[in-house]
């Protein structure tokens, strides 16, 4: 578990290093694009490695039928994160919510929760839920200003729709590869 917790600090600071040392970060210039980038590439080839190798301890034992939730929950998840893709006009709720890419990460965490009661599962997507809350927190107080952009037409509506499942089709793919079936038994 010791992989997964140095990954998930490495993921966190590399995120948070702008909002919270701001002079740093622009001491560094465009290398620290580069800086940033490999961080978060190393970060989540150690919570995927951590993950996958961590001991299965047992906290609760989620009910067989917030496997369908989750599943909901993960297509609302490909559908405001790929709201927040189109140029100019965007499509619920990237039209109402600042951050649509955080909220997704939410509602992809929340929705892991649910289904995972074991202790690197916990501290996994309940890090990462924390982590983009605080995120969303860091950028409004830095950031405070925020016009929501105009409503998108019915073709935005449309791709959204086929993109999302588009997305959600091989996600469970790699679930049922990996061998964790996201669909009920």
């Amino acid at each position: 578990m010791t992989i997964l917790v140095l990954g998930l600090i490495l993921w966190i600071g590399a995120h948070l290093f702008k909002r919270l040392m701001p002079a740093q970060r622009a001491q560094m210039g465009n290398a620290g694009r580069g800086a940033v980038a490999a961080a978060l590439v190393v970060a989540l080839a150690l919570i995927i490695w951590g993950y996958r190798t961590a001991e299965f301890i047992p906290v609760w034992n989620p009910p067989s039928f917030f496997t369908h939730i989750n599943n909901l929950l993960m297509l609302l998840a490909f559908w405001v994160f790929g709201s927040s893709a189109a140029k100019g006009a965007k499509a619920w709720p990237a039209n109402k919510t600042r951050h649509p890419q955080l909220l997704a990460v939410k509602i992809w965490a929340t929705a892991h929760l649910l289904v995972n009661g074991d202790l690197a599962a916990i501290l996994l997507f309940g890090t990462m839920l924390g982590w983009a809350v605080s995120e969303v927190i860091l950028i409004n107080r830095a950031e405070p200003g925020w016009t929501p952009p105009p409503p998108a037409g019915r073709a935005t509506y449309i791709r959204l729709i086929v993109i999302s499942a588009i997305f959600f089709a091989p996600t469970a793919a790699i679930h049922m590869w990996l061998g964790v079936s996201p669909f009920p038994n």
